[in-house]
């Protein structure tokens, strides 16, 4: 049997999470999320273009005789050091979140495993210990055709394999 992540999470585990997360919907109460087509036709600040960005600022900061009224250079330079600041934390979150991510899934291919080991006994043992009818319906997970409930129906599309269907998961 297959136990990729053995995890059992306290009640306390569980409010301290929520916990954190309220701090963090907390902290980001003030912050965008921009629609795909917005996203999509900003100009991107790369690592590439980082350097010409503090560069252009530092040199702008030391000649403020050029700068117009509209261009707030203040601005920009508090914006920067958002991103100084944030940045990390952002790669830390997301590596948190593929972490928890890839544990959901570990768990879930965890659960699926055995019931797929549990439901093949099930079709071997199951004939002579009265679950026929259970059988039955768990078998429409793998039918080809319409779902059928107990009961099946004619031409009900025979049940495949859990063995046979373990690439069609969904």
């Amino acid at each position: 049997m297959q136990n990729l992540v053995s995890l059992q999470l306290s009640a306390q585990d569980l409010t301290d999470f929520d916990a954190a997360l309220a701090t963090l919907r907390r902290l980001t109460a003030n912050m965008r999320a921009l629609p795909a087509n917005t996203r999509r036709d900003l100009n991107k600040m790369g690592e590439k273009s980082e350097y010409f960005c503090r560069q252009t600022l530092n040199v702008l900061a030391a000649n403020p005789q050029i700068l117009p009224s509209t261009l707030d250079l203040a601005e920009a330079q508090r914006d920067m050091l958002a991103v100084e600041q944030l940045r990390p934390r952002l790669q830390q979150l997301e590596q948190m979140v593929e972490k928890l991510d890839d544990t959901v899934l570990a768990l879930g291919s965890d659960v699926i495993n055995c019931a797929l080991e549990g439901y093949a006994l099930l079709r071997v043992t199951g004939k002579s210990e009265g679950l026929k009818a259970a059988r039955r319906e768990l078998s429409a997970r793998w039918s080809k055709g319409p779902a059928r409930g107990v009961g099946g129906g004619a031409g009900a599309a025979e049940p495949l394999s859990p063995a046979g269907a373990r690439n069609n998961l969904k």
